[in-house]
C-alpha cells in the first residue's frame, strides 16, 4: 500500500526510513519531505500549517495509511478531518492531542486522574499569578501554555524573574503571540526519561525508554532546543520501573481519555522526572518525540506499519513489538547561533562516508536538495544516529560517521549519553 507522512523534519525521515522497511509498503510519500527524505519517498509540496494544503494532498495521492509526524497538524485537526472523509490515519483527535496542545489541559488531567506530575497553577492573567507565585519556592518553573516548538518552558531562580517570564508570555514578547495561559510549576531535580507508547485507545505497547539532552551546551548548558541527542539502552530503566510506569502513567492516561470520551490514538510520550519520590510527569506529547525516534527506531525489528494499522484498528493487543537487544544514539549537528538566529544554505559533505560507518543512519533534520547537492535549511540539520551491542560501541560509531560530516557552523554536543557513561558499572 502507499503511506503518506506529514512532516519535513528527522523525526520523518526516521518513520520513512522504518516504513520503508515494511514487506507491505509499495510507495511512501512524504510532505513536504527534506533533502534525506526524497532519497527514499517521493516528496510533494504541503504548507503544514493549512488543513486545506494537506487535505489536498491527501485527496490526490489516495494513500492507504497517512502518518502525522509534527504536532501542529494534530492541532489543526487533520485526524478529524481525514476520518471524516474516510482515510485511514495514525495520530490522535484534535481534541485528544490537547494533551501537548495545551499545557493547562494536561495538568488538570493529571491531576483528576491522581497520575503523579509536579504541583502547578494555571494562571489567567499577570495579577492572578502573582498571587499564585507566593504558593511556590524558587526555583520556578513558569511554562506556556499552548505549542511553542521547545521554547516555552523557563527555568527561574527567582519569584521576580518568574513573573518577568510570564509577563512575557501573556503580552507575546517571548514566542511572538500572547499566552491566554500560563502554567507555574514546582522544579523537580532528577533525571529525564522519554517514555513512548503505541496506543489504540485502550491497549499500550511501549516502545524503548530514552533519555534526550535538551541544552544546547555541554554539561547540560545554556538554553533549551528542540533536543541536541538521544541514546537507549537496555538498562536505561529497571523492568520493574518500566512497568510501574506503564501501569501507573501511561495506561492510566489512555483509560482517562477512554473515561472522558476523547480516546487517544497513536503515539503517547510521556516526558517524565525520575526524582526521589518516584517518576512525574513533566509533559505529554501527541507524537513521535524528535530525535527520540530517530535512535528507538533503529532498535525495531518488528513492522512498523503493522504495529500502527493494529492502533487504527484498536487490535493492538495482538501485536508484538521485537527490539534489537543493546544500545542506540542519535547526535544532531546543527546550525551555529541555533537555538537563536543561524544563517542556512551551506553545501554539506561527507553524508556518503559517514553512511557507510557499520551501525550508522543518517536521519536529515533540516537540509534541502538544490542541483544534486545537499544544503543546510534549519537550526537542527542532521541526526546521525547508531546502534550497537553497547552504548560506547553505539556513541563511537556515531561519532566517528560525524567526524566524516562536514558544513560551514556545524556544532555537536560530544557529551550525548553522559550520564549513562559516568554511573557505576
Amino acid at each position: 500500500m502507499k503511506v503518506l507522512i506529514l512532516g519535513s523534519g528527522g523525526r520523518e525521515h526516521a518513520l520513512a526510513w522504518a516504513v520503508s522497511r515494511s514487506a507491505r509498503v509499495t510507495e511512501i510519500v512524504c510532505a513536504p519531505g527534506n533533502g534525506g527524505i526524497a532519497q527514499i519517498a517521493r516528496c510533494v509540496f504541503a504548507n503544514l500549517n493549512s488543513l486545506d494544503s494537506m487535505l489536498s494532498v491527501i485527496e490526490a495521492e489516495q494513500p492507504g495509511l497517512t502518518i502525522v509526524g509534527p504536532e501542529l497538524p494534530l492541532a489543526l485537526g487533520i485526524v478529524d478531518a481525514l476520518q471524516s472523509r474516510g482515510f485511514r490515519a495514525f495520530g490522535p483527535s484534535r481534541e485528544a492531542a490537547m494533551l501537548e496542545t495545551s499545557k493547562g489541559f494536561a495538568k488538570r488531567f493529571l491531576q483528576r486522574h491522581n497520575i503523579p506530575t509536579a504541583r502547578y497553577a494555571v494562571c489567567t492573567s499577570p495579577e492572578e499569578l502573582e498571587k499564585a507565585i507566593e504558593m511556590f519556592h524558587p526555583p520556578v518553573v513558569v511554562k506556556a501554555d499552548g505549542l511553542a516548538a521547545g521554547k516555552g518552558v523557563i527555568i527561574c531562580d527567582s519569584r521576580a524573574t518568574a513573573l518577568e517570564a510570564a509577563r512575557d508570555l501573556f503580552s507575546g514578547s517571548l514566542l511572538g503571540a500572547r499566552e491566554q495561559q500560563v502554567v507555574i510549576e514546582e522544579f523537580l531535580s532528577g533525571d529525564e526519561v522519554s517514555f513512548l507508547c503505541l496506543t489504540d485507545g485502550k491497549h499500550v505497547a511501549p516502545l524503548l525508554p530514552a533519555q534526550d539532552h535538551k541544552r544546547i551546551g555541554e554539561g547540560d548548558t545554556g538554553p533549551n532546543t528542540g533536543g541536541m541527542g538521544v541514546y537507549t539502552t537496555d538498562t536505561l530503566l529497571e523492568p520493574g520501573m518500566q512497568e510501574w510506569i506503564l501501569h501507573h502513567i501511561a495506561q492510566p492516561t489512555i483509560q482517562g481519555m477512554a473515561d472522558e470520551e476523547t480516546p487517544f490514538v497513536g503515539v503517547l510520550y510521556c516526558g517524565l522526572m525520575m526524582t526521589a519520590r518516584g517518576p512525574q510527569v513533566l509533559e505529554f506529547n501527541a507524537r513521535f518525540g524528535d530525535p527520540e525516534t530517530q535512535a528507538i527506531l533503529l532498535r525495531l525489528e518488528s513492522d512498523l506499519v503493522e504495529a500502527m494499522e493494529a492502533c487504527v484498528d484498536g487490535r493492538l493487543s495482538e501485536t508484538e513489538l521485537r527490539w534489537a537487544p543493546g544500545a542506540s544514539v542519535s547526535v544532531i549537528a546543527s546550525s551555529e547561533g541555533y537555538p537563536g538566529r543561524y544563517k542556512t544554505g551551506f553545501p554539506i559533505t561527507g553524508l556518503d562516508e559517514a553512511s557507510r560507518v557499520p551501525g550508522v543512519q543518517v536521519f536529515h533534520s533540516g537540509t534541502v536538495r538544490k542541483e544534486d547537492q545537499i544544503l543546510t535549511a534549519g537550526g537542527r540539520v542532521l541526526g546521525v544516529s547508531a546502534s550497537g551491542e553497547d552504548l560506547e560501541e553505539a556513541l563511537s560509531r556515531a561519532y566517528q560517521a560525524l567526524g566524516e560530516i562536514r558544513f560551514q557552523g556545524m556544532y555537536i554536543r560530544r557529551d550525548i549519553a553522559y550520564r549513562a557513561l559516568r554511573r557505576p558499572r
